[in-house]
């Protein structure tokens, strides 16, 4: 179990700054946006409390969804005055009180799903516009300890955010299982090694991902009781394919501009 907290989310979050290296900070956002934490967590969930608990915590998280929203929100405005640190505190106290908030409200899953797609169609308008990428963004050497950092940041909070959250319930597990943990340190980095335009690029990518998340959660809470374990799979298949499909769609009509 202490493995997979402090393995499997750390490498995705790695895998993920790679990738935004190589095809630019909107990429890592989606990639980073996907469940590359919640899921484990869920997954963790799972394997300690079993499939009712693991349901109830998907259906909070689904919900929870919509603190991303609001964490990409208030971070991109406070990017454009702040440092890093200062941005991220802000951040995560909106996050907080958006779940405080939440931990209230008792829709049903489609209703919660309706509302964290309109919380992402919403922010994505709201984000400030970003400047034009430099060519030699992308390319720019990074300190030796940048992935090891990222690693070992993303490894704390899921520690963190997992035994917090599992002492307090399936419905608080649920809504901070989504805590933008992933996000939180790649726009981090990205905001303090190439300052706010990179961090709204990758907040853009990441409230994309919002739209393949939220059916993942959905599912997982619908499937987990009668399949057990391969509810992961499937939902996160599920995932994956709704995706792509976003983002094809989103290049043929996007929402906001980048440029």
């Amino acid at each position: 179990m202490l493995l997979l907290k402090l393995f499997l989310s750390p490498a995705l979050v790695v895998s993920s700054t790679l990738a935004g290296r190589r095809w630019g900070p909107e990429i890592a956002g989606i990639l980073v946006g996907l469940p590359v934490v919640a899921g484990p967590i869920l997954f963790i969930t799972h394997l300690q409390h079993g499939a009712d608990f693991t349901s109830r915590a998907a259906a909070s998280s689904l919900l929870g969804l919509v603190s991303i929203a609001v964490f990409a929100v208030v971070f991109s405005h406070v990017a454009g005055h702040f440092g890093w640190l200062v941005t991220l505190i802000a951040s995560w106290a909106a996050v907080l009180l958006s779940d405080f908030a939440l931990s209230f409200v008792d829709v049903t899953g489609p209703a919660a799903l309706a509302c964290t797609l309109a919380a992402a169609t919403v922010a994505i308008v709201l984000l400030p516009e970003a400047e034009p990428e430099r060519f030699d963004e992308r390319v720019q050497s990074s300190p030796s300890w940048d992935l090891p950092g990222r690693a070992l940041a993303t490894g704390t909070l899921v520690i963190t955010v997992t035994t917090v959250s599992g002492a307090l319930g399936p419905s608080w597990t649920g809504l901070l299982a989504p805590f933008p943990i992933a996000i939180s340190v790649v726009v981090a980095f990205s905001h303090a090694q190439s300052g706010p335009a990179a961090a709204i690029r990758t907040l853009t990518g990441a409230l994309t991902s919002l739209f393949s998340f939220a059916p993942f959660c959905l599912l997982l809470s619908a499937l987990v009781r009668p399949v057990g374990g391969a509810a992961f799979v499937l939902s996160a298949a599920a995932a994956v394919a709704v995706q792509l499909l976003v983002v094809r769609v989103r290049r043929a009509l996007p929402l906001r501009r980048t440029t």
